[in-house]
């Protein structure tokens, strides 16, 4: 885990600055009851001086950890986030059985309430990136000056709300301090740079103009510090004040603050799309919002019960996929495969069928020759060795089941509804052994996991036997790789 120095440090200077700022205050208490006016002038300075001294400890190693790809990336599907990162084998469990896909954790922030993160770890984020899991990196720091339910602890502190010169300089020094100290937890803990690290910002009353503008000052130079160092910025609040704010700036006064690249709003309203009434539908967009429709309950997933907040994304590209190539131009993707058989009098197989059997074949190891649309000895000698390794009986035809194990072949990640990007590989190899396996529906074969792949597989798990999932668990893949149809 991060070593715990900078956050104390980043703690103490908070409250040291808060001690010396008592005695040369002289204004009125903050909205809270504290003095906070005064205090986080010299709190926010020192908090960003520690940020800055403790960071150069961590980055260096995490910026050397180029394996890893930014998170969440290109994305659109479902995800959830709970305040304390749940256990591996409550992750896995989730992976395998759970319509999610995306996860939020709370990497940073003395205003979490789940300071403590004991199984939040470097091993803990490289797993979920390698299993398929999106992440959404949260900091739950200071919050708006007027929002009622914080500070949440005696050493926790608001968002100032001294209006300066017009600029909010106290806000403005304390989202510094905060973006640097967003940036040395995401790097301790081995997130790559290009990820997306998110704020959270709490509803507040956003017709009270000091608390507002300051908020919007402190998340203004929270984005700044933040994307200075590589990292893509988003804002998680409220879609009738936070993000309602922003979007009024976007709209209205662009220059005035500098706003995220992406917003998270939360309207629980139970429809899983990035819409609301409160914001144009112009902003961020496209791939530029998530929305959490659904507020904490619980839900139980492969026999573990979390309770989360429910939410939609659509990300950057959303689903995509990067074109494959085979043996050259050679076409792998049918709606129809159908069955293979040396050639008879009225019958000859079809030549761009045989060139994919061929190219198959010719990549498993099995066939060496040239890759044509002949089915002749030396591809039925391919199809027999390959039988025969299989316990099959000797035969020179090739049949639906084949065609369905032999395209579903390989390594077995968990594949559902969001599924594309680095694992479209995987999904084109289910999209074509659901084809191939002549179910009644017909996937696209494109590399990304949509709707339709998902009742491609749903028909297909029934057809076999499995539960209706949706998801390519480790027993469909099973029934796929033995041609059951």
């Amino acid at each position: 885990m991060r070593p715990a120095l900078p956050r104390t440090l980043l703690r103490t200077a908070l409250l040291s600055a808060g001690a010396l700022a008592l005695v040369a205050t002289t204004g009125p208490l903050g909205s809270t009851g504290v003095a906070t006016t005064s205090a986080t002038t010299q709190a926010a300075s020192a908090a960003s001086a520690v940020s800055a001294a403790a960071a150069p400890t961590t980055a260096p190693a995490a910026r050397r950890n180029t394996s890893m790809p930014p998170t969440p990336g290109d994305f659109a599907g479902y995800g959830f986030d709970q305040c304390l990162a749940p256990t591996q084998a409550a992750m896995n469990r989730w992976l395998s059985s759970s319509p999610y896909l995306a996860v939020g954790i709370y990497i940073s922030g003395d205003s979490r309430a789940c300071r403590s993160q004991p199984n939040l770890t470097p091993s803990w984020i490289r797993t979920q990136l390698r299993n398929g899991w999106k992440l959404l990196p949260i900091t739950l720091g200071p919050q708006a000056s007027c929002q009622p339910r914080f500070p949440r602890y005696s050493d926790d502190f608001s968002i100032d709300p001294f209006r300066g010169a017009g600029r909010y300089p106290r806000a403005r020094e304390m989202g510094r301090a905060s973006g640097a100290s967003t940036v040395a937890d995401a790097r301790a803990l081995g997130i790559p740079e290009g990820s997306t690290l998110w704020y959270d910002l709490e509803g507040f009353d956003h017709t009270n103009t000091a608390c507002r503008e300051s908020a919007l000052a402190f998340i203004s130079d929270w984005v700044r510090t933040v994307k200075r160092e590589g990292f893509v910025t988003g804002v998680y609040s409220s879609a009738s004040s936070g993000i309602k704010a922003m979007d009024d700036v976007r709209a209205t006064r662009a220059s005035a603050y500098t706003l995220p690249d992406r917003i998270w709003l939360a309207r629980w309203d139970g429809v899983a799309n990035t819409s609301s009434s409160y914001i144009r539908e112009d902003g961020w967009r496209p791939g530029g919002r998530v929305k959490q429709y659904r507020g904490g309950h619980d839900e139980t997933w492969g026999g573990v019960r979390i309770n989360i907040d429910t939410n939609y994304l659509d990300l950057g590209r959303g689903m995509v996929a990067e074109p494959e190539t085979h043996c050259g131009t050679t076409n792998l993707d049918f709606v129809e495969y159908g069955t293979l058989e040396p050639p008879r009098a009225g019958y000859k197989a079809s030549p761009e069928r045989v060139a994919a059997l061929k190219c198959l074949m010719l990549e498993r190891g099995y066939y060496t020759g040239p890759v044509d649309g002949a089915y002749g000895p030396s591809i039925v000698a391919s199809v027999r060795r390959w039988k025969a390794e299989r316990s099959q009986p000797a035969d020179d035809r090739w049949f639906r089941k084949d065609w369905t194990a032999l395209l579903s072949g390989g390594s077995r990640p968990i594949l559902k509804l969001g599924s594309s990007g680095a694992y479209g590989p995987y999904v084109r190899r289910v999209q074509r052994a659901v084809n191939a396996a002549d179910i009644g529906v017909k996937a696209t074969v494109d590399g990304t996991f949509s709707s339709d792949t998902t009742d491609a597989v749903k028909r297909y798990q029934r057809r076999v036997g499995l539960a209706q999932s949706g998801i390519v668990d480790i027993p469909t893949w099973a029934k796929l790789q033995a041609g059951a149809r």
